[in-house]
């Protein structure tokens, strides 16, 4: 590279962080600010872990044959949109691969396209990247950071012949590039004089054209089977704003521009991407080639596809923007934002990751895994509270009016230092309308009229006298209780078969619960036939709210964000639109696979 003394990066590492090693490495770099070298150390003093994958393998393999004396990966978002949990994957790959060989992972944004990305998108990123467990230190970049450079090493391209700038219109360049099978034709304006194309150049950068009015392109090879070598398209005319830049530019790269050049910049070594940029590999290594500068090894791997939802960010804003969803956010998105607000863990989220691996060749992970990892880890972390969703009110018709007893409850069966806690009990009760049946079914175990059931923590009681509503609706219960089985056992050594749970009328919470299904109805909603809509499949019962749902008082003050199980029902979580007075719960998880069951009945 012309003016630019390559020097290769020492390893100085320091773990920084839990649960997966981070590592900062000191190096000398003019082009990266606030380097500085510290200490030598050889290859032979790194410790080179056993290759668990094909990419570590490669890694493996380029430190001992010298390809690379470092390791140093990237991970480049867009800032067009959130990040959902396809991004996670390649996340986790990055910085999970550098911090195995002891390297170092870059954060950049590929922010070169102003008329969809936002500063807040930028903020968004980080946001739930730090969230995940993710540490960048200082190592965070954007490609707008190189786009003088860029631009001057188009020129270099224009100079040796080997760009040009293209007057065609988008239609024309589109129909001249051919098609699979069919050879391209060369642009009537591909020979122009090196002269006439730095002119040209210049005075696109200087906002003398419209938008479309002329491209730069390079010079490759109209005849290529890989059409990504057809002379692809390097910049563009954009009359619009930059979130970092102003007006400072009206001409920006294209992604295989920016993309292997800013890689290079940073003297990344391993470039990671999905299946989706195979075919642009000769592309991102023509351009280094053609310009003789630090040339980083590109490696793919299989993106994630993942049942009964979509992870295409063009997709999810659709989403947004159409009102089928309640933001980037909503609780049923697939997005980082989504999954936080739904109750997921980084925990959890990064345990599937391991689980599915790295692989060469796309397939679709099914959604229960992830459910399967997220319910793992809420067991052992998320206090059991009690809660009723749709209430039904019961009367203990022969205890003690105004009594209220103090019953000691467990907070969490798989940790011994969650402790207790104290839940009241008294004369009249809230119990789940499913828990009733006035005319039940064979094996049903809960409340019927003449039938006995346990309440959990506390008494037996019986039903005696259904009151209903005009409609016909059971609305309160008359019960009594036996005194003697506090606990849940009695002097006789009787056993009931039904437990069910509680919460005391006059010590309730209100609280509205939220209770989600996946939001399409289908595994692969893409796959739809040519001409139909792929959002026919968004599941029309993805969400159910229930506005009048009670909770046990040990709820009270309870922070946004914070997991419980509420007992038989699932995993849930404080949504932050909780306010005095009123909480909001997510269901994050069933307790079990429910959907699983109901596929099999209807099969």
């Amino acid at each position: 590279m012309a003016g630019r003394t390559h020097v290769k990066p020492p390893f100085q590492a320091t773990k920084t962080g839990t649960p997966r090693a981070r590592f900062r490495i000191a190096i000398a770099d003019e082009h990266v600010p606030g380097r500085a070298c510290e200490k030598e150390r050889t290859m032979s003093e790194i410790e080179t872990p056993t290759p668990t994958d094909f990419i570590r393998e490669a890694v493996a393999e380029d430190l001992r044959t010298g390809r690379f004396q470092w390791v140093r990966t990237r991970f480049p978002p867009e800032p067009n949109g959130y990040l959902h949990i396809g991004h996670v994957k390649g996340i986790n790959i990055q910085f999970g691969v550098a911090a195995d060989f002891g390297g170092e992972t870059n954060l950049r944004f590929d922010d070169t396209n102003p008329a969809k990305e936002e500063a807040h998108y930028v903020e968004a990123q980080k946001n739930d990247m730090r969230w995940m467990g993710y540490d960048w230190g200082d190592r965070e970049y954007y490609a707008s950071d190189y786009f003088e450079q860029l631009y001057e090493w188009a020129v270099q391209l224009i100079k040796d012949g080997k760009a040009y700038v293209d007057s065609l219109s988008p239609e024309e360049i589109k129909e001249y590039r051919g098609a699979f099978g069919v050879p391209g034709r060369e642009s009537p304006y591909r020979n122009r004089s090196v002269e006439e194309n730095l002119d040209l150049f210049e005075r696109m950068r200087a906002g003398e054209f419209e938008e479309g009015a002329c491209v730069l392109r390079a010079k490759i090879d109209m005849q290529s089977g890989n059409m990504n070598m057809r002379d692809p398209v390097m910049y563009r005319i954009i009359h619009k704003p930059h979130h970092r830049t102003g007006d400072k530019w009206c001409i920006y790269p294209m992604y295989d521009w920016a993309h292997g050049q800013s890689d290079s910049i940073e003297q990344v070594t391993h470039s990671m991407c999905d299946l989706g940029y195979e075919e642009h590999r000769p592309l991102y290594n023509w351009f280094l080639e053609q310009l003789g500068i630090f040339h980083p090894r590109q490696i793919e791997y299989a993106r994630l596809v993942l049942s009964y939802t979509v992870l295409s960010k063009r997709y999810l804003l659709q989403l947004v923007q159409e009102g089928h969803v309640d933001g980037w956010d909503d609780p049923r998105m697939p997005t980082v934002a989504g999954l936080r607000r739904r109750g997921y863990t980084p925990e959890a989220i990064r345990d599937f990751m391991d689980r599915i691996g790295i692989a060469k060749a796309d397939s679709v992970v099914d959604v229960a895994l992830l459910e399967y990892c997220l319910r793992e880890d809420l067991n052992k972390r998320s206090p059991r509270v009690m809660a009723v969703l749709r209430p039904l009110r019961v009367v203990i018709e022969n205890y003690p009016e105004g009594q209220v007893e103090e019953l000691e409850a467990i907070n969490n069966p798989e940790d011994e230092s969650a402790g207790v806690r104290m839940v009241p009990f008294s004369r009249e009760l809230y119990v789940e309308q499913d828990d009733f049946r006035e005319d039940p079914p064979r094996k049903w175990f809960r409340l019927a009229p003449g039938r006995e059931v346990r309440l959990k923590h506390a008494y037996y009681i019986t039903c005696n006298e259904v009151v209903k509503d005009e409609a016909g609706n059971p609305v309160l219960l008359r019960c009594t209780y036996d005194p003697e089985s506090r606990g849940g056992s009695t002097p006789d050594g009787r056993r009931v078969k039904g437990t069910l749970h509680w919460v005391s009328a006059a010590h309730a919470l209100d609280a509205e619960v939220r209770l989600y299904d996946r939001l399409f109805s289908v595994p692969m909603p893409m796959d739809v036939p040519e001409g139909e809509d792929w959002k026919k499949n968004i599941n029309p019962k993805s969400r159910e709210i229930l506005s009048d749902s009670k909770v046990e008082p040990s709820l009270v003050g309870s922070e946004p964000g914070s997991h419980y199980q509420f007992l038989r029902l699932g995993y849930f979580s404080i949504d932050p639109d909780s306010a005095d007075g009123k909480l909001v719960f997510n269901q994050t998880v069933s307790l079990k696979d429910t959907w699983a069951k109901i596929e099999a009945q209807s099969a």
